[in-house]
């Protein structure tokens, strides 16, 4: 009997974990979290489980990573068993906790179990070894799976209804998924205790902790809006938040399907791995994205709000079976979210976001580096980019009024169910009556990007991002020199909507000062920053004209213009270093960072404080400030030549940082610096 459950399991764990669901379905998860020491990663907790078999089996597993299990029990039992006592047969190893029974077709049991663990991935403790650092503990799913930090299944096919209840200090708020029907205070620690009604796959498990204040609004279907925000930016909630209500009003509406969980929380976190994260009805965001009126200019929430939205259908309510049919959330979520936006911004924004999609896919077709969207090793442009012209491009085949009833009919026959691209084109299928199969082989099995087609959708589309794409391949292939076709491009895109939005830096290198004095005498922001960022060299008779990009309401604009300005005017560095002496610039400090940098090395500027300016420089390294502050300041220190000593010490620390992108930058540097 031994061998033969050795087998079973050998199979379901050598053949995919997907096998199991064969055998088994979770049901529920009862989780009570508490936390060790939080310098050491501690997670504890207890857990129940309740499931039905489907068919005959000697074995059942639970992914954990590295855990340590007691006290399990199973089927009736209803409080904690010492295992000395009870006869249950089981077994942890580094990635799964198997519980040996003989398990029969059409029963239900429950597992209950104790388990503890010191995660190195998925669950992140921010700042616990800093002493005024931020203090946060946040979780991120996706990828790296929840069962580093609670036995979970990585199976995205099996679907569970989760409710947590944690435990943690009394200063601080604990946000998770579903809905917060109890708190139990103590002089200490409360107990958060948190519902979900509706099952969902274990990566979307979530759990932010920190110190927040929140501003909740409702949507027209009185679904509760819930944005958390750090005490100290209460003036960043409106701009950080901006359109919230009605990007979420227009889906729900464009949708055509009822948002499907209770509530809707966002909460920023400190050095996430990526701009957001669309855990079921709890976003979790990088608070870089936390930003105020100025900021908003040029870097806003509003797409990834858009998008981590748009997934709490798209990827939440319908998951995919497997990476092969991942565009049905990230072509879908990205699709809906420049829908969302076409909303906010309007229909020159939307085709001109498209007409860049198309640069960006041409691109990576020229390198080789197209595929098909059913690839699961796709990039992300295909999945994301690729995948939302595709559904562009397939609802003007079969109209707008069918597209969406289409898409209305996949969501509630699949809901709360994994798909296959299949499920999708069925659906959109017996809705319009076409057969797609066509369709499928060209736009969905293709490797190459129909670039062609999309320009020509484009062009009939919109006639202002026609007359763009016109006046580009003017540019490109015109006989003048490139100096006299910038002009003219200039001239001709001056009448056009969406210069508003866009205007080449390319092409601005290039203009003649008369065109360059126009561009800054005008209030357009966006034009007057591409000059700050695109003239290096800064003629005498515009100097005074480019001293005003200094005032202008845009931190992008304001950085640019500072360094273009004391490159070209040594003379009067004291006087631009002085008017912009207070300006901070985005969450990463760009300005004031760039600023502490400019100040040390101009010659006769504040040499009293050097040192003052050098230390607040080299403080930035530190893991107390977010990573993107600490690469700047570790870029402008290693560019003047300062990073010794604490700085070189962060900088080692820093490519440990659990923050992919943040470590491989460290790690570079340290490179460079040992062979200089």
């Amino acid at each position: 009997m031994k061998n033969i459950v050795f087998f079973v399991f050998f199979c379901v764990v050598s053949t995919g974990v997907s096998q199991q669901t064969e055998y088994v379905d979770f049901k529920t998860a009862k989780a009570n979290i508490v936390f060790g020491d939080l310098k050491e990663n501690e997670v504890k907790g207890f857990v129940t489980y309740s499931f039905n078999v489907l068919k005959d089996v000697d074995s059942i597993f639970i992914d954990g990573k590295h855990m340590k299990f007691s006290n399990v029990a199973l089927n009736e039992l209803m409080q904690y068993v010492d295992t000395n006592h009870f006869n249950v047969n089981y077994k942890n190893d580094s990635n799964a906790f198997i519980v040996y029974n003989t398990f029969k077709k059409g029963e239900c049991y429950e597992l209950k179990f104790n388990y503890s663990v010191s995660p190195k991935k998925a669950i992140y403790f921010i700042d616990w070894n800093v002493e005024d650092g931020s203090k946060q503990v946040w979780t991120q799913g996706q990828g790296k799976y929840t069962s580093n930090w609670m036995p979970s299944i990585d199976d995205m096919n099996d679907k569970i209804e989760f409710d947590l209840a944690i435990a943690f200090n009394k200063d601080y708020e604990v946000v998770a998924n579903g809905n917060l029907v109890k708190k139990e205070e103590s002089k200490k620690a409360n107990i958060w205790y948190y519902d979900m009604q509706k099952p969902m796959s274990s990566y979307l498990l979530a759990m932010a902790i920190g110190k927040y204040n929140k501003k909740v609004e409702y949507s027209n279907t009185g679904i509760p809006l819930e944005m958390y925000y750090y005490p100290e930016d209460s003036l960043k909630v409106e701009p950080t938040y901006r359109y919230t209500k009605r990007i979420f009003d227009f889906l729900e509406e464009e949708i055509g399907v009822p948002y499907p969980w209770q509530n809707y929380k966002q909460v920023p976190v400190k050095d996430f791995l990526y701009a957001g994260m669309e855990n079921t009805s709890a976003t979790i965001f990088s608070d870089t994205f936390v930003v105020d009126s100025i900021a908003f200019v040029d870097k806003n929430y509003v797409n990834v709000n858009a998008h981590e939205l748009a997934h709490q259908w798209f990827g939440d309510l319908v998951t995919e079976t497997s990476g092969t049919h991942h565009w049905l959330q990230e072509g879908f979520a990205t699709y809906y979210a420049l829908l969302a936006e076409r909303e906010v911004f309007g229909e020159d924004y939307y085709y001109w976001r498209l007409y860049e999609y198309t640069k960006e896919l041409l691109e990576q077709d020229k390198a080789g580096g197209s595929t098909s969207l059913l690839d699961p090793k796709s990039s992300s442009i295909t999945f994301y980019k690729k995948g939302a012209w595709v559904l562009h491009v397939l609802r003007e085949k079969v109209g707008d009024k069918v597209f969406k009833e289409g898409v209305k009919n996949y969501l509630l026959k699949y809901q709360f169910k994994n798909v296959k691209t299949d499920d999708f084109i069925k659906e959109m299928q017996i809705t319009s009556g076409f057969d797609l199969s066509d369709f499928v082989e060209k736009w969905l099995k293709n490797d190459k990007f129909q670039n062609e087609e999309c320009l020509m959708f484009l062009k009939n589309d919109s006639e202002e991002v026609n007359e763009l794409i016109q006046l580009n391949e003017e540019l490109i292939f015109s006989s003048d020199s490139l100096k006299i076709s910038a002009n003219h491009y200039f001239e001709k895109a001056k009448s056009l909507r969406v210069k508003s939005y866009f205007l080449s830096k390319e092409v601005i290198k290039y203009l003649n000062h008369n065109s360059i004095s126009e561009v800054l005498s005008s209030k357009d922001i966006k034009h007057r920053q591409a000059i700050a960022q695109s003239v290096s060299k800064i003629p005498l008779e515009l100097k005074e004209d480019y001293e005003t990009l200094l005032d202008d309401k845009s931190y992008a604009t304001i950085e640019a213009a500072l360094f273009g300005l004391w490159n070209n005017f040594p003379k009067e560095q004291n006087t631009y270093l002085k008017k912009t002496k207070g300006v901070i610039g985005f969450n990463d400090k760009n300005i004031r960072t760039l600023w502490l940098t400019l100040a040390l090395i101009s010659d006769d500027f504040e040499p009293e404080n050097s040192e003052i300016y050098f230390k607040e420089l080299e403080s930035y390294t530190s893991s107390k400030f977010s990573f993107e502050i600490r690469q700047n300041a570790f870029s402008y220190l290693t560019w003047i030549s300062s990073c010794e000593n604490e700085c070189k010490e962060n900088l080692e620390q820093a490519s440990k940082h659990h923050n992919w992108r943040f470590s491989k930058f460290a790690k570079e540097l340290l490179k460079v610096k040992s062979k200089i």
